[in-house]
């Protein structure tokens, strides 16, 4: 065989190993993509799965699409404000709550006295909005139920005891226990005359809980950042460090005397 021959050998050779080669690498790029594309699909797949699940665990009743139905005598701005308080006291608390919410029962606890010595001496109103961050932070809807009884209170005339009664009653914020309408009014049954035919009817059919939703939305558009959010005067006074029931009630009475 001559020198030539061998070498065209050689060369021909040489050219199939490099398209054997070529074919190896198609081959493995293509079953990359199956692999990819089955994984994205199974993805896709998990998606659609955990869609249908978290459908599955919203209320077979939700009535929060209909007219905001705002509870007697709430008032400020789309009626979304729940007194507390005699409308002529000069200082006004506007106080941003969710019955879930641990940090909001704390305030409760701590500033709650000051806060009704204040509004028995005529000196200080209490604005209530009721909101349902935790519902939406840990799932469930026992903020949102909760929000309704205590609207549903505010119809009776008892808000202000109901609402008490649920922050002594709080559940961990991990339980959604307040999204049982019969544990409720089980609650309700702590505040004298509270538990009617009426007031009944009106926390089983979530009469209130589009003004609920509606009120949530009010603060999410507010541009505070979380629970409690208490204002006085136009300042968050809960996010001041310095803040004591004390001097609440020195800046409270500073301004019933000017």
């Amino acid at each position: 065989m001559s020198e030539k021959n061998r070498e065209g050998k050689t060369t021909a050779r040489e050219r199939l190993a490099a398209e054997r080669q070529k074919q190896k690498g198609a081959e493995k790029r293509r079953r990359a993509l199956i692999v990819g594309a089955s994984v994205v699909c199974v993805l896709a797949l998990a998606a659609v799965v955990g869609v249908l699940a978290a459908g599955a665990g919203k209320d077979k009743k939700n009535t929060t699409a209909g007219p905001a139905v705002a509870p007697s005598g709430a008032t400020g701005k789309d009626g979304l404000a729940i007194p507390v308080g005699k409308d002529s006291a000069k200082s006004t608390l506007t106080v941003w709550e969710d019955f879930r919410c641990p940090a909001c029962e704390s305030f409760e606890t701590v500033y709650r006295p000051t806060v009704r010595q204040l509004v028995d001496a005529g000196q200080l109103k209490v604005e209530y909005h009721l909101v349902t961050l935790i519902d939406g932070n840990m799932g469930g809807s026992g903020s949102r139920h909760a929000a309704n009884a205590a609207a549903c209170a505010q119809d009776a005339g008892k808000f202000a005891a109901y609402h008490d009664v649920l922050y002594a009653n709080q559940p961990k914020e991990t339980q959604d226990t307040f999204a049982d309408n019969g544990k409720l009014i089980d609650l309700a049954g702590k505040v004298d005359g509270l538990v009617t035919p009426g007031f009944r009817s009106c926390v089983e059919d979530g009469r209130h809980d589009s003004w609920v939703t509606k009120s949530n939305a009010a603060f999410q558009n507010s541009g505070f950042s979380g629970t409690p959010t208490v204002l006085l005067g136009g300042k968050n006074i809960y996010a001041d460090q310095s803040m004591t029931p004390a001097k609440l009630k020195q800046l409270v009475q500073a301004e019933n005397k000017g």
